[in-house]
């Protein structure tokens, strides 16, 4: 009863102070479901204070906005405790909590109305050593003087309530000594104080504070004092004067029916009925209905509540099983769009690789045909220039310079050369008509050049010199000489020829050497010459040419015979 009447007394004042707090801290979001729950709950609608209040927490915390998602958790945990639920007045006002900074000034004033509301309710469940913790942290918080003073008094109570009556007593004391005489919480304090005074000790007389405190209660017309005075007077004369105790519950029912307070009637009716059995058959029926009414009012309520928040989480759960479905089917379609995007420039860079590919692929074959179309014709090219035109020229030298031409020889020799330039024309190896000697092939090749003011020399042109001197060689080294013979006898003007051959090892060595006028640096470069080095290094080989104006030449070449 004297807890129910604490409950209305400060949730009103904690409306106050919200109103007088958001008159300096302006909140961060509008909200008209919040500004309906404040209208409802001061006209007494609880549960639909309830179901707005719940409304208003959704949209703060999708606003980010703590301190008025706090507030709102904190009035259902009053509403909650109002209708006896006190579990779930636990929970709601441990969750606000959860939305508090103490180290926020503005915060910090409300945890002081959110401990006390839990202190409220776990008292009420009889846990009242689990209650004094909080009630001590609505205390440290608390930045209001008389808020300070209600909930040290709540403390008194909790603290007889677990029958630490000299902690209440001392306590209720020091309340005592901090508020003016005279007043409605000079009586509230006194009454409370007389009361635990007489529990602790039975001997004890609190009939003159309580009716100090009445006194008070009835000048002041503070009616919930008065109603709290009579139900402390009947308890002492409960079991000392019946008369007296069924005078004080009389006078407790009146008051309690004039401010609505249904458990203060039950409380007054039921001493009514156990007092004596005149009053058990007058008031039993109406207690009967009244407490069925209750019941069925809290039960009504707690349903109704416990329905508002169902809806709340269902509608709560639903919302978020949407979003998630949301998400997913944005994640999916995010995926598609990556997986699209992927392939199709995956797609780009296999159709633009294999376009560059084919491009290269393309250039470099029409390239290797090119070169190859130039290696053919070079090749053409040195063989015309080696086989039929140094066999032509030396067919001519062979006329020219012999008195005793042989006619048959000579038509051999061209029908030879016909038939290599035919080869050729046919892109065909030449090959060999006999199988001469090679030392043969070389006098063969050298001699010609001689004449009557020439001397050719040859030394080391012997047969077993070229046994292990591979084919390649030995066709490389007979156009070589060719070469150099037909450069000879074109520009050298030389009277003395000698070409000699050495084989040291894996080496063949052949030697060169006119008595000419050397080689002229224009001549240096040209294709004969250019031809002789080429073969040379093509079989591994070097070349020297040491050479001076009107002073011969000098050649000297070495081959690798591995």
């Amino acid at each position: 009863m004297y807890r129910l009447s604490i409950a209305l007394f400060f949730l009103f004042a904690f409306i106050i102070s919200c109103q007088q707090e958001d008159n300096v801290i302006p909140s961060k979001t509008k909200n008209k479901y919040f500004d309906k729950a404040m209208l409802l709950l001061e006209n007494g609608n609880m549960d639909s204070s309830f179901l707005y209040f719940e409304k208003a927490k959704e949209q703060f915390l999708l606003a980010k906005d703590d301190f008025n998602v706090a507030k709102c958790l904190i009035h259902m945990g009053v509403n909650l405790y109002e209708v006896g639920d006190y579990f779930g007045a636990q929970e709601t006002s441990l969750e606000a909590a959860k939305y508090l900074d103490p180290k926020i000034a503005e915060q910090r004033s409300l945890l002081c109305h959110v401990y006390n509301n839990i202190a409220n309710a776990t008292d009420d469940l009889k846990h009242y050593n689990q209650a004094i913790p909080y009630y001590h942290l609505a205390i440290q918080y608390s930045t209001i003087k008389a808020n300070t003073l209600t909930y040290k008094n709540n403390l008194t109570v909790c603290l007889r309530n677990a029958k630490y009556y000299t902690e209440s007593i001392k306590l209720s004391k020091e309340i005592l000594s901090k508020v003016a005489k005279g007043t409605t919480e000079y009586a509230k304090f006194l009454n409370n104080l007389a009361k635990t005074q007489w529990l602790a000790n039975n001997t004890y007389n609190p009939v003159p504070l309580f009716q100090q405190a009445l006194t008070i209660r009835v000048n002041e017309k503070d009616l919930w004092g008065q109603n709290s005075s009579y139900a402390s007077l009947a308890k002492y004369y409960e079991k000392k004067s019946a008369d007296s105790s069924i005078y004080y519950l009389n006078k407790q029912y009146n008051v309690a029916k004039a401010i609505g307070s249904a458990d203060d009637q039950l409380n007054a009716l039921r001493g009514l009925i156990k007092s004596n059995a005149l009053y058990s058959q007058r008031y039993l029926s109406t207690y009967l209905a009244l407490n069925d009414s209750i019941q069925q009012a809290r039960a009504a309520a707690k349903n109704q509540f416990a329905l508002i928040r169902y809806e709340v989480e269902k509608n709560k759960t639903e919302n978020l099983r949407l979003e998630k479905e949301n998400a997913e089917k944005q994640n999916r379609l995010i995926r598609q769009r990556v997986i699209t995007g992927a392939s199709i420039f995956l797609l780009v860079l296999v159709a633009g690789g294999g376009t560059l590919w084919y491009k290269r692929r393309k250039q470099r074959l029409e390239l290797e045909a090119e070169n190859k179309v130039k290696e053919t014709q070079l090749h053409l090219s040195k063989k015309v220039h080696d086989v039929v035109a140094n066999d032509i020229y030396h067919v001519m030298t062979e006329v020219e310079y012999r008195d005793d031409l042989d006619r048959e020889g000579l038509l051999d020799k061209l029908e030879i050369i016909y038939n290599q330039s035919r080869d050729i024309s046919h892109n065909v190896d030449q090959r060999p008509t006999d199988e001469v000697p090679y030392n043969e092939q070389i006098s063969t090749l050298l001699k010609p050049y001689s004449s009557n003011y020439r001397r050719i020399s040859i030394a080391g042109n012997d047969a077993e010199q070229w046994d292990d001197v591979s084919k390649r060689i030995k066709e490389e080294i007979k156009h070589v000489l060719q070469e150099l013979m037909v450069n000879m006898k074109k520009h050298s003007g030389a009277e003395q020829v000698v070409v000699r051959f050495e084989k040291s090892g894996q080496q063949l060595k052949i030697f060169y050497k006119d008595n000419g006028v050397g080689l002229p640096t224009e001549s240096a470069q040209g294709k004969g010459v250019a031809n002789t080095v080429s073969r040379i290094e093509n079989l591994g080989g070097e070349i020297i040419f040491a050479s001076e104006p009107g002073k011969g030449l000098s050649i000297t070449a070495n081959i690798p015979l591995i």
